[in-house]
Parts: C-alpha cells; sequence; structure tokens
C-alpha cells in the first residue's frame, strides 16, 4: 500500500501507589515548573457559557499595537500587533473539541455541543470582549535570518481569566489573511489541521509541556495547495484550530529590532526600537516569571529571565528526546518563550529508532533531525541572546558577556533532565551510577542496529522482573522474543536505505561541492547531504549480503547482550532491599507511567485525516480519546460512534499489531502496533 501523508510524567521516587495517581502526580509536576500562569491541569471550577468568558487582553495594552486596520500584506514597523479582523467561512462544523483543553476555560461539553461554537471558533463570530490581532516577529529560519514573518495564519482572540485566576491566550489558526500572510492565503487545511490538534493534546497527557488545542472546525470554503510544490495542486477544506496557551510569545518575537543581515539582507521591521524591547522583557517578566524579583536592577532582571528561558528549554527538549518526538522545524520563531512546545507542522514521532530521523519531507539537509534538536535549541538560544541585546554594541539591553555564560548552563541542564528521565523509563530509581549512562547509550546502539521500534520496545522492558525472581528467565525470553518481533525486517531496511538520489543527481552534487561549495548551500543543499547519501550506499551494500535469518540471529545476539547488562543493573537496584516483591510492582508502576503505550503515529493521523477528508469525523475522536490515556492499558472507546460502513471497513483492513491489543482504529489496525510496511511510503511536509 502506497499512501501519502500531508501536514500540515516526571515521577519523584518510588511511592506505592496506582499508576492513575502517578500520572496525576506527573501532570500536577509539570503544572508547577512551567511558569507562574502556567497551569495546564484542567479547571475545575464554576462553569461558564462562551458568551460569559471573561477576557482581559493584557498584552495588547501592554505592548505597542497598530491599529491603523490596515489587513493588506506589508511591514509593521514599531509595533507587536496589529489589529485585523477574522475572515469567514462558510458552513463551519466542528470535527472534534477537547473537553480537557476548554476545560481551562470553564467551558463543559454542553457549551461544545451547542450550534454556536462551530460559528465562535471558526472566526465566523466573535465572542464578547474579544479583541482579534495578528502577533508581529521575525526568524532566523533553517539558520538564516527572515527578516518579518509574523501571524500570517494565526489571530490572537484574546486573553480569557478563568474562575481560578489563571491567564490563558487564547487563538485561532487559519482564520484568514494578516498583514503578516505574505503570499499566502492565511489558512489551513483539514489535514494540517487534524495533526495539530491530535498532536497538542498528545503532547499535553504525555507530561510534556505544550500549547494546547481546543477544537477543530473545518468548513465547505476551498483553498488550493501544492503540497510537494511539483504542479499537482488540489482544493481542500479550510479549517481552524482554537489554541489555547499562557503566552504565544517566542525567539523571534524579540527579533524584529534587528538590522540588516549580512548574508540575507533582511531586517527586522523595528530596527533601533530599544523601547520596544524593553516593554517586551518587562511584560514577559512581570506576567510570565513573577519570581523574578522586582527589586533587581533591569540588567539582574533580564538575565533572571533568559536564564529560566535556557533551563526550562533544556528541560523541554529532554522531554522530546525521551519520547522520541521530532518537532521538524525549529527556527526560532517556533521557540516559546515558556518552554513549551508550539507550532506543530511537520512534526513526527519516531516509529523505529533512528537518530538521524527527519520527519520534515523539506528538510534536505536534516538540520532538524532527532538527534541534532538539542544543539539547534541551544543555537536558538543564542539568536535569543543577541536579541535581548539589542543588537549593539553598546549600551546593551542585556550584555552578551552577561547571557552567553548562562547559556553554558543549557547542556548541564539537558544531561540531568534527559538522564532523570530515561531513568525513569528503565525502572532505575534506588541509585543514581554513573554507569547508567553507557547503559542508556549502549540501549539506543542496539535499538538503531536492529531497527527496532522504540515506543514499543521502551514500554516492553517493565515486563523483565528483577534477577532471581521465580518468572525471571522465562519473562526474560518473551521480554527478547517480543523485541524481536519490534525490529525491521530485511525488506524494511531496504526500503529504509534506498537512495534518495537519481545517480546522475548525486554526481552533480559532488561537482558542486568540489567547485562551489556555497551555491551548494544557498541551493538548499550542502556537505551533509552528500555525506548522508553516501552512507546510506554504504548501508545498502551491507544490507546485501544479509539475509532474514542472518539478520534475526544478529539482533538476537545484539540485545541478549544489552539484556544481560540491564540485568546486572536490576541487580544493584535490589541491593538493600528487603521487599524486593513491593520494589518490583514499584518499578513496573514507574516504567508504564513513563514508556507510553500510545503516540501519534502517522499511520494513526493518516487513517484519522483520510476518513474525516470523506466526511467521517469519528475517527479524529477515537484517536483523541485514546492519546488522552497514553499510559494506560485499558482503553475503552466505545463512546465515540462507529458507523456500519466503517464497521464493514475495518472487517476486511488487515491489521499490523503484533500485541494483544483492545483499542483498534476503524481501519482495523491496532493503534499500539508496530507501524505497516506502508507507513514507510509516508511524507511530511
Amino acid at each position: 500500500m502506497n499512501r501519502t501523508l500531508y501536514s500540515l510524567g516526571n515521577l519523584v521516587g518510588f511511592r506505592s501507589f496506582k499508576v492513575h495517581r502517578m500520572l496525576t502526580a506527573v501532570r500536577r509536576k509539570f503544572s508547577s515548573r512551567c511558569d507562574g500562569t502556567c497551569d495546564l491541569t484542567p479547571g475545575h471550577g464554576k462553569q461558564v457559557k462562551m458568551e460569559k468568558l471573561k477576557f482581559d487582553n493584557l498584552v495588547l495594552r501592554s505592548l505597542p499595537l497598530d491599529d491603523s486596520g490596515e489587513e493588506r500584506v506589508r511591514q509593521v514597523p514599531g509595533a507587536c500587533f496589529s489589529l485585523v479582523k477574522p475572515t469567514p467561512v462558510a458552513n463551519p462544523r466542528t470535527v472534534a473539541f477537547s473537553t480537557h483543553a476548554m476545560s481551562l476555560l470553564n467551558l463543559p461539553e454542553s457549551e461544545l455541543s451547542r450550534p454556536e461554537f462551530a460559528e465562535y471558533f471558526s472566526g465566523n463570530k466573535l465572542l464578547p470582549g474579544s479583541k482579534t490581532a495578528a502577533h508581529c516577529y521575525c526568524g532566523h529560519q533553517f539558520g538564516h535570518f527572515s527578516g518579518q514573518l509574523g501571524d500570517g495564519a494565526a489571530m490572537y482572540l484574546g486573553e480569557v481569566l478563568n474562575k481560578e485566576g489563571k491567564r490563558w491566550e487564547i487563538q485561532l489558526k487559519g482564520s484568514g489573511l494578516t498583514p503578516f500572510s505574505r503570499t499566502a492565503d492565511g489558512r489551513k487545511v483539514l489535514r494540517s489541521s487534524i495533526r495539530e490538534f491530535l498532536c497538542s493534546e498528545a503532547m499535553y497527557h504525555l507530561g510534556v509541556p505544550t500549547t494546547r488545542a481546543g477544537s477543530c472546525v473545518t468548513s465547505d470554503t476551498k483553498v488550493v495547495r501544492d503540497v510537494f510544490y511539483n504542479g499537482n495542486a488540489k482544493m481542500e477544506q479550510a479549517t481552524v484550530v482554537l489554541r489555547i496557551a499562557p503566552t504565544f510569545l517566542r525567539f523571534g518575537s524579540f527579533e524584529i529590532l534587528k538590522p540588516t543581515d549580512s548574508l540575507t539582507g533582511r531586517k527586522g521591521p523595528s530596527v533601533g526600537r530599544k523601547d520596544i524591547l524593553k516593554k517586551m522583557l518587562d511584560y514577559s517578566v512581570k506576567t510570565f516569571f513573577p519570581e523574578i524579583s522586582e527589586t533587581q536592577d533591569d540588567q539582574q532582571k533580564y538575565l533572571s529571565f533568559y536564564r529560566q528561558v535556557v533551563l526550562k528549554t533544556a528541560s523541554l527538549v529532554a522531554e522530546w528526546q525521551c519520547v522520541g518526538f521530532c518537532h521538524g522545524v525549529l527556527n526560532t520563531d517556533n521557540m516559546s518563550i515558556v518552554g513549551v512546545t508550539i507550532d506543530y507542522g511537520p512534526f513526527g514521532f519516531m516509529d523505529r529508532y533512528d537518530p538521524d530521523y527527519i520527519c520534515n519531507g523539506s528538510d534536505d539537509g536534516g538540520r532538524y533531525a532527532f538527534k541534532k534538536q538539542p544543539s539547534i535549541c541551544k543555537w536558538n538560544l543564542e539568536k535569543f541572546a543577541e536579541a535581548l541585546s539589542g543588537f549593539t554594541s553598546e549600551d546593551q539591553v542585556l550584555p552578551l558577556d552577561l547571557s552567553l555564560p548562562v547559556l553554558e548552563e543549557y547542556d548541564t541542564e539537558f544531561d540531568k533532565c534527559y538522564l532523570n528521565k530515561m531513568r525513569k523509563k528503565l525502572g532505575l530509581s534506588q541509585k543514581h551510577l554513573d554507569t547508567d549512562k553507557e547503559l542508556i547509550d549502549s540501549l539506543m546502539e542496539t535499538l538503531q542496529d536492529t531497527g527496532a521500534d522504540y515506543t514499543n520496545s521502551m514500554r516492553c522492558l517493565s515486563t523483565l522482573p528483577f534477577p532471581g525472581t521465580p518468572e525471571y528467565d522465562v519473562k526474560l525470553e518473551e521480554t527478547k522474543q517480543f523485541l524481536l518481533s519490534q525490529c525491521c525486517s530485511l525488506d524494511d531496511l531496504k526500503k529504509i536505505y534506498k537512495p534518495r538520489m537519481d545517480p546522475r543527481e548525486l554526481m552533480m552534487i559532488m561537482m558542486l561541492m568540489q567547485s562551489n561549495p556555497s551555491l551548494l548551500a544557498n541551493l538548499g543543499k550542502g556537505q551533509s547531504v552528500l555525506v548522508q547519501e553516501m552512507e546510506r550506499s554504504e548501508k545498502i551494500k551491507e544490507i546485501q549480503k544479509l539475509t532474514e535469518d542472518t539478520k534475526r540471529q544478529g539482533d538476537e545476539q545484539k540485545w541478549m547482550k544489552w539484556l544481560e547488562k540491564y540485568s546486572e543493573r536490576l541487580s544493584q537496584e535490589m541491593e538493600g532491599v528487603a521487599n524486593i516483591e513491593e520494589l518490583g510492582q514499584q518499578r513496573v508502576e514507574l516504567m508504564n507511567a513513563n514508556n507510553p503505550k500510545y503516540i501519534l503515529r502517522n499511520y494513526i493521523a493518516q487513517n484519522a485525516i483520510e476518513a474525516a477528508e470523506n466526511g467521517d469525523f469519528s475517527e479524529v475522536r477515537r484517536v483523541l480519546s485514546l492519546l488522552e490515556s497514553p499510559y494506560s492499558e485499558h482503553i475503552k472507546l466505545d463512546d465515540v460512534k462507529v458507523t456500519t460502513e466503517e464497521q464493514t471497513n475495518a472487517a476486511t483492513a488487515q491489521a499490523a499489531s503484533v500485541l494483544p491489543s483492545t483499542s483498534r482504529s476503524h481501519a482495523g489496525l491496532a493503534y499500539d502496533s508496530k507501524a505497516p510496511d506502508w507507513s514507510l511510503d509516508l511524507v511530511v511536509t
């Protein structure tokens, strides 16, 4: 089957409580660390009607506002926001909503089911108190400064104060033209909107800091999209996602002061306006980091702010690396100042573990590959430091000689957060040993060498008991066999490493590299492209020498070698513990609360998209229900109705699961399965 996919728990120690309580602790811990107003736990206060939401649009009162009302595409100097109105769509209808996310606004499900809901959250009608605007920001995209970018398709609706006193910015993505739309139409389509909606909620329930998605509303309005820029354009449905966050300010928000870039020739719209920079800094500190003392002088206050952004970003990226999430477009305009994941475009969760995984089909050079995310985010933080300086050599707002030493705390924080999380995933809580990093590194190497599914392999390790217990030998064999079932087949490897370039194209690139390397980079390619293709060529040669039997034998040897290391480490956990049985149960609970059973795999998203494009939204809702309990062994999806036609389709579909599963998609695929073969052909742009 050949399909194309278009894109777009932290626990403290071991305690004897149930998994659901542990997951609650995860969310509470995350909520308290996000920022002063960033409790992402659903509100439980008095419920309200949509028309009674309490708006307090603080950012528009605090930062410079362009109130000219000109909606034409243009440069917007001297302002952080521009007033703009949403463009209505035809026949808006709700694809899905998240009761968890909407409870942040104290909106009950009865409100979400009202006919007016789709009108309000498509932008056709404005909520009382809403004041719509688009945010002006700049950004470094794929390493190069791009000048003014801004909310080309997103629109600020306002800030809602809920009954618990929390402030939430809400915005619509895909609601029409703004001054920042450039050559686009300000719209998003059904396929990309479903992906953003589902992934935003998936990340929250996984315990990863993120913006939230309240709803996905589609329409009969059509827009033209040429997804792969190959001339094969088609009409698609305009769709709008409601996004919720403490703020959507980003690194790029502070880059509007940047003078002309020597490489790209582009500049920000507010060059030299350090007064705007100070307003943004003061607003950000007071609103989102109130713990920073007001008694400090400005430079120390701004330095404390920068340190918080550095530490939150390092912690966030560690969470991505541990769950196997690849963002895809880590430009400076896609980096939040409060350390949450924003702007879900061509993202991807890894199936087969591959540190070189590139989820964005347009990332030719692999700049944003999975393994590069930590270093790229540090690079972005350096650009953020430059922005906070005011881009001047004298009288810097936050001098670089103060901020850059703080940036060096990033690596230490990332390593600490990554190692702590991975210990939990491996059930190592009694001792923190220096050899743990080597154990983790060797696990990643084994996963890569065998082509094993990352999520399922990590989850299954909790089934291996402590060495010396009665069932250890039997469970060791079962664990090994399951791990082998998650490894790539020989045919999969051949497809994975097949050449991406025509031999003639490869020869041309080699010639360019020799004669004019800078030209090659300007074409969007570079030395990394050549190296990657040559590595693929060598890998294919190795694969050609294998048979299915020899590959399986090699995989078995590699896994047994690592399982022996892991068992030795588990033996060290047992030292000095009186009740091994209780410790074993606590270990299983900890591991299962940190290794998800369900993630938003590309094939799962694709099934939901295909159904929705045919007018059936039930699969989107089923997937959402699943993603709301990613660590659970007991998922019930009976509340989502499935039509007779869907049941017929499911009966004829082939299941791809090797796991005993009680949760299957409307197409018959188990949600917790190893990705089916056809998923290798999915492309996200």
